[in-house]
């Protein structure tokens, strides 16, 4: 690293980080891949030395140019040129929903085809085209291709047949398992065309099997008919169902439409910046024509510097934030589906799949002495954890010093403290970088949960694994072992588990047909394990169970439970019905508005015609979230925990966030002292960005 200088850390995941940097004999700016091989798998070696052997084969404007590699500190680093425009898929994004004028799409399809020709005459196939691939230069003209990672080289006329690449972007033929060749990257090419013309993929699904359904069947929305029709039938042809009518490189660019682009982009690119007349825009989308609407008597310049609003916000409040503030995002175009707060971490993810985290700038301002009253300020700036080879996140959840996170493809991927074995790798290490837990490789993940030392997931296949801290037979494996790597779980014959929820010393499940199960430390009867009747007599006390078994408790055993979250000792669970039920210690009121020491579950009231949409639980207290969109907190007010007024802490009353325009909660996350809150404006419920 002697001839270059670290500027900072653009993106860090499973398989390294990436730095951006110096050269210091021209004071070019350059990328450099760090990957420690050490820590890899064999299979993910070879990939890493993969993309070294493509890249050196590769020589054209159209590609990311690969200049060395080295090793260094038991890393292999990957020397190439920086590409300051951004991901095409970034720049879609910044269009909230702005259709490109036919040229533009073009002038990049045209740039594409280019480099895919030289690929391709290379007997190389790329498979994992797709618009986070796809990188632009500064001014956001010239495009290069990126990411060769899991790229094949061909011998001649063979066929490749390991099922690589992204979900939404594989072609039938590797979604039945057939052999596929060049024509499955024009498949892909095809999507990211599509892609341009629309702002949205072709093919999309809320699950892998329902994915691969679309695109066996082929069917996607058309594309504007502002656009014209030649356009329209090249992505027809290019996303034709049979390989063998798809055109190859060549025949795609002889099309007039394409031909055209290719005479242009040769003469054009570079030129000198004159005044020219420019084409008029396709008609915006409905969502575009109502922001502009809402400007008002802009002039044009006005119109051109306005800021888009933002898609979402994150709210934060506790430890000594004793009122919602909105922390920073990365940009002003993120969108955030889903967060999840632990002890020390707060990580959110967006919808097009990247994973990031809030760091404090404020040293040892979270670890005060319990009860300190002294106001701190407290600072925290995002950061993105992306991995590479297009990596695309779908769920994170933290538990204290670690992190699981999950991608759209069912891998599960931990880092941070490897105590107690809550990592998964079968040891006790800790990991800085995001790694796969590899006994789960087999299975699609479907969600995970964290509790303070131990981990569930649960697969599509409805099978459970637990691992980490066993005592008091939170795993619900049978004993109080600890488990290193995960451990198939047994689930009471015929309920078919659908989430997994972990607390800080017991576990739940709910099934598909909304039952609740739970083991692990019964202690104020927070799991609702006692034996109580109707009458609220309890018939039998359960300390701790080291399996899993349905809640005993009435009413809750004999209720339809959708979702449930859980404290240090008590629990929150909402009903089918919109109802919310707290069961545990009320120490601190963290179980609402009950009058009596009762270990029977009771309701919680907030206002008459409201029902409860979600929960989250923190130490010592409760956050609902109604469906009408008014947030309520309830229990111990210390340190700001309940983020509203100091009145009746154990009463729920309403959390005030001053000065916002009307918002739908996305997703609600407590631990310990701390509360987690991801919004989207309202407006987005007509259509925008959705």
């Amino acid at each position: 690293m002697e001839k270059y200088e670290k500027i900072r850390v653009v993106g860090r995941g499973a398989y390294g980080t990436v730095h951006l940097c110096q050269r210091l004999a021209d004071k070019k700016m350059i990328i450099i891949k760090q990957i420690p091989v050490e820590q890899m798998t064999k299979e993910e070696r070879q990939a890493a030395l993969n993309e070294v052997k493509v890249l050196s084969m590769l020589s054209h404007p159209n590609i990311i140019q690969y200049y060395e590699n080295f090793l260094e500190d038991k890393a292999l680093m990957i020397v190439m040129e920086y590409a300051q425009g951004g991901t095409v898929m970034d720049y879609l994004q910044s269009r909230n929903g702005i259709l490109l004028e036919e040229e533009e799409i073009l002038k990049f399809f045209a740039q594409m085809l280019l480099s895919i020709q030289h690929v391709h005459s290379k007997q190389i196939l790329h498979r994992d085209l797709k618009t986070q691939n796809i990188l632009l230069d500064k001014k956001r003209e010239v495009v290069k291709i990126g990411d060769f990672g899991i790229s094949k080289v061909l011998s001649s006329k063979s066929k490749a047949y390991t099922v690589v690449g992204t979900p939404c972007y594989i072609s039938p033929e590797l979604c039945e398992g057939k052999p596929y060749n060049q024509k499955s990257d024009i498949w892909a090419l095809g999507c990211v065309l599509y892609e341009l013309s629309s702002l949205k993929r072709a093919f999309e699904a809320a699950n892998l099997p329902a994915l691969i359904l679309k695109i066996m069947r082929g069917t996607f929305s058309p594309i504007s008919a502002s656009y014209s029709e030649e356009l329209r039938a090249l992505i027809l042809g290019m996303l034709h169902l049979d390989p063998n009518k798809r055109p190859n490189i060549n025949q795609i660019m002889a099309q007039p439409i394409v031909i055209n682009a290719l005479m242009t982009l040769h003469t054009d690119l570079g030129r000198v910046p004159c005044t020219r007349v420019s084409r008029p825009l396709p008609p915006a989308t409905a969502a575009a024509r109502s922001r502009l609407s809402t400007r008002g008597s802009m002039t044009p310049r006005d119109a051109l510097s306005a800021k888009p609003p933002a898609l979402s916000s994150v709210f934060f409040w506790g430890i000594g934030v004793s009122s919602p503030v909105k922390l920073p995002l990365p940009s002003s175009d993120t969108q955030v589906t889903q967060v999840s707060t632990g002890r020390t971490q707060k990580a959110a993810v967006t919808k097009n799949g990247r994973l990031f985290v809030w760091e404090s700038s404020n040293v040892g301002t979270d670890t005060l002495i319990p009860g300190a009253t002294e106001s701190h300020t407290l600072t925290y700036v995002p950061r993105y954890l992306e991995g590479q080879s297009g990596v695309n996140i779908q769920q994170v959840a933290c538990g204290d010093l670690f992190t699981a996170c999950l991608t759209d493809r069912g891998i599960l991927m931990t880092f941070g403290s490897g105590v107690y074995g809550c990592l998964g790798h079968g040891n006790y290490n800790d990991v800085a970088q995001a790694k796969i837990v590899e006994d789960l490789l087999g299975y699609e993940v479907v969600q995970v949960s964290c509790g303070a030392s131990h981990v569930l997931a649960v697969t599509n296949e409805h099978e459970v694994f637990s691992w980490g801290r066993g005592d008091n037979g939170r795993l619900g494996l049978g004993d109080q072992e600890s488990h290193s790597s995960p451990r198939p779980v047994v689930i009471p014959e015929p309920l078919r588990p659908s989430s997994v929820h972990c607390g800080v010393d017991c576990s739940m499940i709910l099934t598909l047909d909304n039952k609740l199960l739970c083991c692990g430390s019964n202690r104020y009867n927070k799991l609702a394990l006692d034996v109580i009747a109707t009458d609220g007599t309890c018939m039998k006390l359960v300390d701790e169970i080291h399996t899993f078994v349905q809640t005993a408790s009435h009413p809750i055993g004999n209720l339809l439970v959708k979702g449930v979250a859980m404290g240090t000792s008590h629990t929150a669970a909402v009903t089918v019905e919109g109802q919310c039920y707290t069961f545990g210690t009320n120490q601190f009121g963290q179980l609402g508005n009950q009058t009596n020491n009762s270990r029977q579950p009771q309701e919680v009231k907030i206002a008459q015609t409201q029902k409860v949409a979600m929960v989250a639980c923190g130490d010592t207290f409760t956050v609902i979230v109604a469906d009408e969109g008014e947030v309520y907190s309830f229990g111990n007010q210390s340190r700001g925990r309940l983020g509203r007024p100091e009145e009746d802490p154990t009463e729920p009353g309403k959390v005030p966030f001053m000065g916002e325009d009307p918002f739908v909660v996305v997703s609600l996350s407590c631990s310990h002292g701390n509360t987690l809150l991801a919004t989207r404006p309202m407006q987005q419920l007509n259509g925008e960005n959705i």
